[in-house]
């Protein structure tokens, strides 16, 4: 044990033995070991005796070593505080306070000393250290490592994995790999009885009382062996009802609980008292009541407040099946007995099969007599029987009258051709205006021309990107093709339409490029000689990536998507002048798809929730249309432009009439997965939608114009188009613009044809 030094210029308070109640302080012990623990001593007048000598005897024991580390630990503290070499193991009473350390005296007269010259001190033994571990308690017996309920997992990035009563950290041991683990297996040979306790962090090893108990509990047997399960039952209450309860004072009116009955009652009473059947005070007539007569015969009786008893229904007699003896007709053969077996039992015609005996002697008994009774008697019970008045009501008047499939025709029905050639999934596709050619976009970076009676493939152009969507321009007098691919929208032309046409395409694309302005929201570029000669004419570069381009009825203005554009994700751009427009200065939600009115100078955005109108004459805002869908994917308006019909990720087809408000006038919901796209046909009655399913929807869809006359919506046919690659179905439907004819693509890399 290090000694202390006392500081300088500190003088301990003198000492006053006679005072044996009260403890004092004579100093305080403090070294570098035990500094952080903040042990003190202290000296009390009740604490066992000990002398001065003794305590430097105790520190005669001390190595060598410590007194010196002391030393140096203390030299730049006390300067000029050195022992002299003859004192350093051994004090007396009579050093003064400078020379001495903390165990001397104050140097007063007032102490009391012994014959031999010593002074006698009191001083309180230190505490014992916390033992968490009781003998006589059996809670030590849970676990070793007593870290507390705190959970393990607060300790992963750790070296210790809890603390102890005291306060010191209990340290992790040390783990191995797999090669370890296999190692040590081979040389304990306990490892086969050893299980790891997670809390202990530590394998313990079972004893043969534990494993038989393990044998027992496997076997399905009690764990402990002595223990009897048939061991005879102890009466601990007695079953004679006592007559003397247990304390005679009055039950308190906290306890006391209403009765249901008797409150069903007095509700009874008080509404024939505000009927007017019961007058409070008033004494009955007795002459009144003698005169009453009425007529014992007389069907109009009056109604009731009490129920009617109905008595139940009879069971029913029992046929020619149920006979001991039954002709050979109603005896099932063994088919039909193993049918019955498979069968239900509660879908079975009857709970039992017919046999045949010779006489009523070798009938055995019933094994379902007492089963089948104690049902009857479960019906009775329990299945209410009161007077009802039926109401007379058709039920084919409940069902709308819808027409006949047959009497909307034509419709599409039937695959016609199915167009191969994508190696990869096939996102859209589109129409010529005159109905003689296809083109389809693919996620093999390649557009390809078909042919739509003979289904050849004409012509293929190669890209960088994948094609996200296509388009043809609406405008029969130019022969233009509109696609997006990644965050490029490609101009193309065919070359396949008449030479009138043809020149009139050049001619505008060259007068663009002799009129172009300065762009500032997208970049207009030539293509190279090499993609002009393919058919290439303009390539417009975005800001971010483009998922859908649609074409104004007049084919001179198109707009461009791109979710992910913010401020610039709708974008309007006029091909007679190379010029890119932002009607738009923030979006409102994310955009997913964007339409032209037929008819009139109106603009259609579609976000997520909902729909927004824009008159882009006027520049304002005309009306929001709310489907209450999670995620709007695809839009299309009416040939007429008074409804339109929204196709969302939620399973569901809203059709808006926007002359009737702006909640959906329908909601149809025909698919199982999400919907990819919808379409209007432009001259028949009919429109479509396609889903991940792989099934396009076809529906009858009549508009009057008849304002009083709602829309009429049948669905007609489903058609199973495509097959489901990759959780995608169905990607793209569009309709004919002359015939009854749709087509659709998919996942499956194929394009179809239904007519």
């Amino acid at each position: 044990m290090k000694r202390a030094r006392t500081p300088q210029k500190s003088h301990p308070a003198p000492i006053d033995p006679s005072t044996d109640d009260e403890e004092y302080t004579l100093a305080e012990i403090v070294d570098d070991d035990s500094a952080s623990d903040g042990d003190t001593v202290f000296f009390s007048a009740e604490s066992d005796t000990e002398e001065v000598d003794g305590i430097n005897s105790a520190s005669e024991e001390e190595p060598a070593e410590d007194e010196d580390e002391g030393d140096d630990d203390e030299g730049d503290e006390d300067e000029g505080d050195e022992i002299p070499e003859g004192d350093e193991d051994e004090f007396s009473s009579d050093q003064s306070p400078e020379e001495g350390d903390e165990f001397a005296s104050s140097g007063d007269d007032e102490e009391e000393e012994e014959d031999d010259g010593t002074v006698r001190v009191l001083r309180k033994k230190p505490l014992p250290e916390i033992d968490p571990v009781y003998d006589e308690d059996t809670s030590d017996e849970e676990t070793a490592n007593t870290v507390g309920n705190v959970p393990k997992e607060w300790y992963d990035e750790f070296p210790h994995s809890g603390y102890t009563v005291d306060g010191k950290k209990i340290m992790k041991s040390a783990k191995g790999d797999q090669l370890d683990a296999f190692l040590s297996a081979m040389d304990d040979p306990d490892t086969w009885r050893s299980v790891y306790d997670n809390l202990e962090d530590r394998n313990i090893v079972l004893t043969k009382e534990e494993l038989e108990m393990i044998k027992r509990i496997q076997k399905g047997d009690f764990a402990d062996p002595t223990s009897n399960p048939y061991e005879p039952t102890v009466e601990w209450f007695s079953s004679k009802t006592q007559i003397t309860p247990l304390s005679a004072a009055p039950e308190p009116k906290r306890r006391f609980i209403p009765s249901k009955w008797e409150a069903q009652r007095i509700m009874h009473i008080v509404r024939a008292i505000r009927q007017g059947r019961i007058v409070p005070g008033k004494k009955a007539d007795k002459k009144k009541q003698q005169s009453q007569f009425y007529s014992i015969w007389d069907d109009a009786t009056e109604p009731t407040d009490r129920i009617m008893h109905i008595p139940p229904p009879k069971a029913s007699l029992p046929e020619h099946e149920e006979s001991y003896n039954p002709p050979e007709e109603y005896l099932p053969t063994q088919q039909e007995i193993e049918e019955w077996e498979k069968t239900d039992p509660q879908d079975r015609p009857r709970n039992f099969v017919p046999k045949k005996y010779n006489n009523l002697r070798n009938v055995p008994g019933y094994n379902r007599f007492i089963q089948e009774r104690f049902d009857r008697c479960l019906d009775l019970y329990l299945c209410p029987r009161v007077i009802k008045k039926k109401l007379n009501i058709d039920p084919e008047s409940l069902i709308p009258k819808l027409p006949n499939p047959r009497d909307l025709q034509p419709f599409p029905t039937t695959l016609a051709i199915t167009y191969k050639g994508h190696t990869a999934r096939i996102r859209s596709i589109s129409i010529d205006p005159t109905g003689q050619y296809l083109v389809s976009g693919s996620d093999d970076n390649t557009v390809r021309l078909w042919e739509i009676v003979s289904g050849r493939c004409l012509k293929t152009w190669t890209f960088d990107e994948p094609i996200t969507f296509i388009t043809w321009n609406p405008n029969k007098a130019l022969s233009l093709i509109a696609l997006a691919s990644h965050t490029s929208v490609y101009i193309i032309t065919p070359k396949k339409a008449s030479p009138e046409i043809q020149s009139a395409t050049d001619a505008l694309i060259s007068h663009m490029w002799a009129n172009q302005t300065k762009h500032t929201n997208a970049e207009w570029t030539k293509p190279t000689d090499k993609h002009a000669a393919q058919g290439r004419l303009v390539t417009i570069r975005c800001e971010k990536n483009v998922t859908f381009v649609t074409w104004h009825r007049k084919g001179d203005y198109f707009a461009t998507v791109s979710p992910d554009g913010a401020s610039k994700s709708i974008l309007i751009h006029q091909l007679s002048k190379g010029l890119s427009q932002n009607p738009f200065r923030k979006a409102k939600g994310l955009v997913q798809r964007v339409s032209f009115h037929p008819t009139k100078p109106f603009f259609f955005v579609a976000t997520q929730r909902t729909v927004r109108v824009y008159n882009l004459q006027t520049q304002t805002h005309q009306k929001t249309l709310q489907p209450s869908t999670k995620w709007i994917s695809s839009l299309s308006i009416h040939p007429a432009g008074d409804n339109l019909i929204i196709g969302t990720y939620d399973k569901r087809l809203s059709w808006f009439d926007m002359d009737l408000s702006s909640k959906p006038y329908k909601t149809l919901r025909y698919h199982k997965q999400a919907i990819r796209n919808v379409s209007f046909h432009s001259r028949y009655p009919l429109f479509a939608s396609c889903g991940d399913e792989g099934s396009v929807n076809i529906f009858h869809g009549m508009v009057y114009n008849d304002l009083m006359m709602n829309p009429l919506i049948v669905p007609v046919k489903t058609l199973r188009a495509h097959e489901v690659v990759d959780g995608l179905g169905a990607l793209h439907c569009e309709f004919h613009p002359t015939q009854p004819w749709i087509f659709s693509c998919g996942a499956d890399a194929t394009i179809k044809l239904f007519s």
